[in-house]
């Protein structure tokens, strides 16, 4: 069994007040019928706990009273008197069991990470801080310029340009980017969730998996695959980029039995995605629209003649707040919190991810941040055990921009920004 389907089962079973049923299929509703159909159905909820809570007590009470009564006529049979006669109570004794899963991947690795990687033109600050933040973790770090699409580290480049995993929960963004495009649902649309609510920033925030399923079956998978499509999922994100593998979006839903769209879109089961690919996903965001191929110049001749080269252009600008607030949610109190644990001087939005396949598990975390200087699009992605998860991914990604920080990366783009001022005149 998959950790996140565990995950995504307990969640839903907190979350829903212990309800089952977790793939019955829901309706989204607007916000005044959400109000109405809520306040009936917890009326409803209410009279039938107490009517519950009556007929048990009674029951319970009734059931006490007769075995009491047995018992005590049974020590006066057996001993002529009754003034000796005790009655024990039956007590229950719950056995709570948790699964536990087993991993056989290490998070760890031996030697320096990133070694043979080609880094003729990259920014060395930025590696030197992606390797720190890295340190021994067996993962990958990819770090984006989002106004052209320029790889400007990537660190361990045999994981990074593999043919990807699991995107875990951070195949979210592209369902509620698809959902705002469709009209949907908005930021603050409160979607029942069988007795409960939840609107997109807190979904986000909070990676709820019940959410985020039930955007998928309302979408469907088509739409839903037609927007991953389009958000660069199932393609090469790279331009020329030697040894980039592809990572894959099935052309059908996955078995109803296996969750079918629904589990495809809370953490993405059945789909390879790759580092570059979320990457330059996320670019896209960070900029407003624009779908670079991606670029990682490793020669003279390809850094001096670098020019960037979009891909396509996304009708997304207008969505990028809503997501926003729910990616600063992510860090600021969710998922992404220990993010926050090392570094606080700027804005990041960021979404994690945490799943695991045969005995390995995958911890993604992907963020852009804002500055005054411009952005950065961070990818870490880790694989391992039980070390490896997504808001370990997050605490590493604080790491890395605390070290650009304490670098004065952050000050010394902006004084290179900044023209030669020309000569006052006479």
């Amino acid at each position: 069994m998959r950790l996140s389907c565990i995950l995504a089962f307990g969640l839903a079973f907190a979350g829903a007040g212990g309800a089952w049923g977790l793939d019955a299929p829901h309706t989204l509703h607007s916000t005044k019928a959400s109000r109405a159909g809520l306040a009936a159905s917890h009326g409803a909820a209410r009279h039938t706990a107490a009517h519950l809570a009556r007929t048990k007590s009674t029951a319970t009470d009734a059931h006490a009273r007769s075995s009491a009564a047995t018992a005590h006529r049974a020590v006066r049979t057996a001993t002529g008197h009754t003034s000796a006669a005790r009655v024990r109570r039956a007590s229950l004794t719950l056995h709570h069991h948790r699964y536990y899963e087993r991993f056989t991947a290490s998070s760890f690795v031996d030697g320096v990470v990133g070694e043979g990687d080609i880094t003729t033109g990259e920014d060395p600050v930025i590696r030197q801080a992606a390797i720190d933040a890295l340190g021994d973790m067996n993962g990958t770090a990819v770090v984006i310029d989002p106004s052209d699409g320029r790889i400007l580290a990537m660190v361990n480049q045999k994981l990074a340009l593999s043919g990807g995993a699991e995107p875990c929960s951070t195949i979210k963004l592209t369902v509620a980017l698809a959902a705002l495009s469709e009209g949907l649902v908005t930021r603050d649309t409160p979607v029942n969730l069988g007795g409960w609510r939840m609107n997109m920033t807190e979904a986000i925030a909070k990676s709820n998996n019940l959410y985020f399923e039930e955007l998928g079956r309302e979408l469907g998978f088509e739409r839903v695959r037609h927007y991953a499509a389009m958000f660069g999922l199932g393609e090469l994100a790279g331009y020329n980029i030697q040894g980039e593998q592809l990572g894959t979006y099935p052309e059908e839903e996955i078995p109803a039995s296996e969750g079918g769209v629904g589990r495809m879109c809370s953490f993405g089961q059945g789909v390879n995605m790759t580092p570059l690919q979320l990457g330059a996903f996320v670019s896209a965001i960070a900029n407003g629209g624009t779908l670079y191929y991606l670029q990682h110049p490793t020669t003279p001749e390809e850094i001096a003649s670098f020019e960037p080269k979009i891909k396509r252009t996304l009708d997304i600008a207008r969505f990028v707040p809503d997501l926003e607030d729910g990616m600063a949610g992510a860090v600021e109190y969710g998922t992404a919190r220990r993010l926050r644990t090392n570094f606080q001087e700027l804005p990041v939005f960021g979404k994690t991810g945490t799943c695991s396949n045969d005995g390995t598990r995958y911890g993604w975390f992907v963020s852009f941040s804002n500055s005054d200087q411009g952005g950065l699009v961070t990818v870490f992605f880790l694989e391992g055990g039980r070390a490896t998860f997504g808001p370990r991914a997050a605490e590493l990604t604080g790491e890395f921009y605390k070290d650009l920080w304490d670098r004065n990366y952050f000050a010394d783009k902006a004084v290179a920004a900044v023209p030669e001022a020309a000569p006052a005149s006479r």
